[in-house]
């Protein structure tokens, strides 16, 4: 999963980033409103994490703007604890939950997980796609219950796909949501082919059909009839 942090305390970031990095997540952050606002414009995340009082802006707005275009997003407002009209309005606003500071990070991860369970997966820890079984809580992957062994990144790309079966994923895409807007900072995004061609050789050696196709000069298309 890609989350976006959006707070100021840099303590208070730098403790949510160390404990969700260790976790497996993939951490982006934004430390002000203009700053938030490129990011949930520019780029689109499983979870975004919003505090409302932020430098040069309100989060409430960030999460405003950031339902009109992605309303699919998970979020979760950090407010204060007597902000009780801040924590409304964000729901009001589809908010999906808040947290209210101080709050422990165990805490903070059963809601990112429980968001990401409700949402993205509808409720289901197994995601069937045909003859290949996904469970997203022990990331466990088999095709008609053989096991197959996927290093993080190939799981994440096997998520990301059964996630948008059918539709065109360009590498730009999916280099971002692998790796987040450090691909920014890269020469090209070979490592988009190469880790794409290790997934499917092993769903295919396991016994699964050949879902992952190339569409010429645009990127790859998960289809499944």
């Amino acid at each position: 999963m890609k989350l976006l942090i959006i707070e100021d305390n840099e303590d208070l970031l730098q403790n949510i980033q160390t404990y969700l990095k260790r976790e497996g997540y993939i951490c982006e952050s934004a430390q002000s409103y203009s700053e938030a606002f490129d990011k949930v414009m520019s780029y689109t995340y499983d979870v975004v994490l919003i505090d409302i009082m932020i430098p040069g802006g309100s989060g409430l707005q960030v999460l405003r703007e950031l339902k009109s275009v992605n309303p699919e997003t998970g979020t979760i407002i950090i407010s204060a604890k007597n902000a009780l009209d801040d924590k409304v309005e964000g729901l009001e606003l589809g908010a999906d939950d808040y947290i209210t500071k101080p709050f422990q990070l165990p805490e903070l991860h059963a809601r990112i997980k429980a968001i990401n369970r409700r949402q993205q997966r509808d409720g289901r820890e197994i995601l069937n796609v045909n003859e290949i079984a996904i469970n997203t809580k022990t990331m466990e992957v088999t095709v008609e219950g053989t096991p197959v062994d996927l290093t993080p990144k190939e799981y994440e790309l096997l998520l990301y796909f059964s996630s948008n079966k059918n539709h065109v994923l360009s590498k730009q895409t999916i280099a971002e949501h692998l790796w987040g807007d450090y691909v920014d900072h890269l020469e090209n995004l070979d490592f988009v082919y190469q880790h794409i061609k290790n997934l499917r050789k092993k769903l295919e050696n396991a016994g699964a059909n050949d879902y992952i196709k190339s569409v010429y000069g645009i990127g790859y298309k998960f289809k499944v009839h």
